[in-house]
């Protein structure tokens, strides 16, 4: 029986599985949000919102668990600079989870995970940026 056993193994091996969620962590904290299927965006949220937890603490262990399981210095100084001190405030329930509808190619359900205390500011800026150095040149 399967008994509070609540891994979803995603038809992967646990090396495979490790991997693919800690690559998936990388992009949604370089990237905020990210369209993914919906077995791996379930899969996502609580690794991705244990990493906030971790970073919330701001100490040197927390850092090297965080570099540990993600690998790249780059995302973690990310986590903890910029998204951690984004959701301060908040307990938990850090990442929301949108459905989209079916992928074309094999009708796979397709979803978005995204940080919820993510800044709209910053994003309308980074969309506006690119045009304005273009139309300056």
């Amino acid at each position: 029986m399967r008994h509070r056993r609540n891994t979803t193994k995603l038809k992967r091996s646990a090396s495979h599985r490790r991997s693919l969620l800690a690559n998936l962590a990388c992009s949604l904290i370089e990237h905020g949000k990210i369209k993914t299927t919906l077995g791996k965006a379930k899969a996502l949220r609580p690794v991705a919102e244990k990493l906030i937890t971790l970073a919330k603490r701001d100490d040197l262990h927390s850092r090297r668990l965080a570099i540990a399981f993600l690998h790249q210095k780059e995302t973690v100084k990310k986590l903890f600079a910029e998204v951690a001190p984004a959701s301060k405030d908040r307990q938990g329930g850090y990442c929301r989870i949108t459905k989209l509808g079916p992928r074309t190619s094999d009708a796979a359900p397709m979803a978005i995970i995204e940080w919820v205390d993510r800044t709209v500011e910053a994003e309308e800026t980074a969309a506006d940026e690119p045009a304005e150095t273009v139309a300056a040149e």
